[in-house]
């Protein structure tokens, strides 16, 4: 396992936000986190870069322990962190922005540049503008875009297909397919369509507990699961690929 949290308690202030979180993430797949809004998917995310140091419990990354690192630190080990709202520079053009990201200017960074433009033609045609022109959508691929230009073993992405339209999410889609290819990927997603679409394997998180964890294709057959965690909505949605 790539990444391993083990009884992980997270407190936001005064607020117990994971209680008891336990996930195991394979090498070379696609995890999803999921669970309802305020269940603690983002602080999970947050509590693996250090952003929100765990009270309790242990965080392990390739067999090494995480817990105390600043983000800095955790970010150099190799995991590569796309916030849910983006943090796009928007004063700076979509190039700087690559380039600020990167870490080395060698030629497998380049590669890595190239793989980005590639899987987002959108960013290759507006290298020159500025971060804040973006739409949504383009703001979305250029921040997965600067965490996939340095050598990241895992890249955690929180909510990345929040506000876009339905013809953004299926270019999304198509980039994870390719991403996962290429390095482990844990999502947090509310978009059970998508999250079904591009998933390996699916953790539940329920307030602040692991409450389920497993394979994608069994969930996608467990309407009763869906509906108990996810709500109607994502058991009508029943699955359907992006």
């Amino acid at each position: 396992m790539i990444l391993r949290l083990t009884h992980v308690s997270t407190f936001i202030g005064q607020f117990h936000i994971l209680q008891d979180v336990s996930l195991e993430v394979p090498a070379g797949e696609v995890t999803v986190i999921l669970g309802r809004n305020g269940a603690g998917k983002t602080t999970a995310l947050r509590s693996v870069m250090g952003l929100a140091p765990p009270a309790g419990g242990n965080i392990s990354f390739m067999g090494e322990r995480l817990n105390g690192l600043p983000p800095y630190a955790t970010a150099r080990r190799g995991i590569g962190y796309v916030p849910e709202d983006q943090a796009v520079f928007t004063v700076l053009t979509v190039e700087e922005n690559l380039q600020l990201a990167n870490r080395r200017r060698d030629r497998a960074s380049r590669e890595r540049l190239k793989f980005v433009l590639d899987i987002f033609p959108d960013l290759g045609q507006k290298l020159k503008q500025k971060g804040g022109s973006l739409s949504g959508g383009q703001k979305q691929m250029l921040a997965i875009g600067r965490a996939l230009v340095n050598d990241n073993r895992l890249l955690l992405i929180d909510e990345p297909s929040k506000g876009l339209a339905p013809i953004m999410v299926e270019k999304l889609a198509g980039a994870l397919r390719q991403i996962k290819d290429h390095t482990t990927v844990v999502l947090v997603e509310q978009n059970f369509s998508l999250a079904s679409a591009v998933g390996e394997r699916y953790v539940i998180i329920d307030d602040g507990h692991t409450v389920q964890q497993g394979l994608m294709s069994d969930l996608q057959a467990d309407q009763n699961l869906q509906r108990r965690y996810l709500g109607i909505a994502a058991a009508r949605d029943g699955g359907k690929v992006v």
